[in-house]
């Protein structure tokens, strides 16, 4: 299964089940992941640990 079936089948579920306050959470995670993993090896990486 693709990454781009997941998310096609995480819409749909969004759609047809009317849980859109899920999708703000989601994005939200997915940015923060996405923050973490980018500055992994740089010297931010300290500064953005102690926000957790």
């Amino acid at each position: 299964m693709s990454k781009l079936a997941i998310a096609k089948e995480f819409w749909s579920f969004l759609v047809q089940r009317k849980k859109w306050w899920l999708a703000p959470i989601v994005v939200l995670l997915v940015l923060l992941g996405v923050l973490i993993v980018l500055t992994e090896g740089s010297a931010l990486a300290p500064f953005i640990y102690t926000i957790f």
